[in-house]
């Protein structure tokens, strides 16, 4: 899907303090930022052949500016999103909370311990430099927002400097397979309203659209990142969709699967009101250094829901008394009842030997 590298203007590069699944996050010097939680949702119409993304950065730190670049395969367009787009899209996928009864005491239950017992289971200026060309460029909200095409990844690197984003070489050097492939550039820079202004909390969503033959979700940047990273991907399109492969981190898992039929809202508003299937997608890279590539987004081999369960475990009881103790009780009253009975059969069948 998307890309995205976080930067500070001005000053001299320090080495990135974080990278998320959207890219890499470098602070200008004397200044620090990271991304609490990056939160990335993705629209695919399969019949136009549009690919649409929407992502939310919620930041830490005392920056007061950054930058944002984000490769993109085709011309794209670039809008403010909904805030409450994410908000909802928490709630469609929210787990399911159930109880479970179990019949026999486990640790925690009387009469192994007192407790109660249960668990739960788990932009920048238009200035130009050789192989680059800006296409576009517009105020939204506090964003100033860019759009450019690079055909040499050197030139890149000048442009973005020319602009204030310092980019270490390791970082040009990443960026060097999407100018290769000739994709283009969307350059985003917070111009905020109020100057000396940190940035903390979540920022604005921003919604960028552009054609696409097969949905892709680009991760590459992310192996400059320094501590494990985690990806949380919303999937929005005609079917369930899922990543293709690993990319170097631990399997992608599915916590929900399943059709809105009516979707309503800011979900609406980025997918239409026709039905649409909902996957919800989360990955871990212990490792960042081992990403290998970005994500292809691809049709399941069957459109299976699935929602994510917590269970509480509750001890089965009758009338608040435990089922296993009545059980056993009943049993042993049981077993003395027939013991009883058969003595006194036996005494009985003793008494007629004695009297004949």
């Amino acid at each position: 899907m998307l890309v995205a590298l976080l930067a500070l203007q001005a000053g001299s590069l320090v080495a990135p303090a974080y990278a998320c699944g959207c890219g890499a996050m470098i602070p200008g010097s004397g200044a620090r930022i990271g991304v609490d939680r990056e939160t990335s949702a993705v629209h695919w119409d399969e019949r136009t052949r549009t690919e649409r993304i929407v992502m939310r950065f919620t930041v830490r730190g005392d920056a007061e500016k950054a930058a944002w670049v984000m490769p993109v395969p085709h011309r794209a367009d670039v809008r403010l999103g909904d805030p409450a787009l994410f908000d909802a899209l928490d709630r469609l996928t929210a787990p399911a909370y159930e109880d479970r009864d179990y019949f026999w005491p486990r640790s925690g239950d009387w009469p192994f311990s007192s407790g109660d017992g249960g668990s739960v289971g788990a932009a920048p200026p238009t200035a130009t430099a050789p192989g680059v060309g800006v296409v576009g460029r517009e105020r939204l909200g506090p964003f100033d927002v860019a759009r450019l095409t690079a055909t040499d990844p050197d030139a890149l690197g000048d442009w973005l400097r020319r602009n204030g984003f310092e980019l270490s070489d390791r970082l040009a050097g990443e960026l060097r397979p999407y100018v290769e492939r000739k994709w283009e550039y969307v350059a985003v820079r917070l111009a905020p309203e109020q100057a000396g202004t940190p940035l903390r909390g979540a920022l604005d969503p921003l919604r960028i659209t552009f054609a696409n033959d097969t949905p892709v979700y680009p991760m590459r940047l992310s192996r400059l990142a320094k501590t494990p990273q985690a990806l949380d991907l919303y999937v929005l399109s005609g079917h369930r969709m899922e990543p293709q492969g690993r990319i170097g981190g631990d399997r992608p898992a599915v916590t929900f699967a399943g059709t809105l039929d009516a979707p309503d809202g800011a979900v609406a508003e980025l997918t239409g009101r026709g039905a649409v299937f909902l996957t919800a997608v989360e990955q871990h890279f212990p490792v960042p250094a081992r990403i290998d590539g970005d994500h292809t987004l691809v049709r399941s081999a069957a459109d299976t829901p699935y929602r994510t369960v917590y269970y509480t475990d509750r001890l089965l009881t009758v009338g608040g008394v435990p089922a296993w103790l009545l059980t056993v009780l009943g049993a042993a009253l049981l077993t003395a009842a027939g013991a009883l009975v058969a003595v006194r059969t036996r005494r009985a069948k003793g008494g007629v030997r004695s009297a004949a």
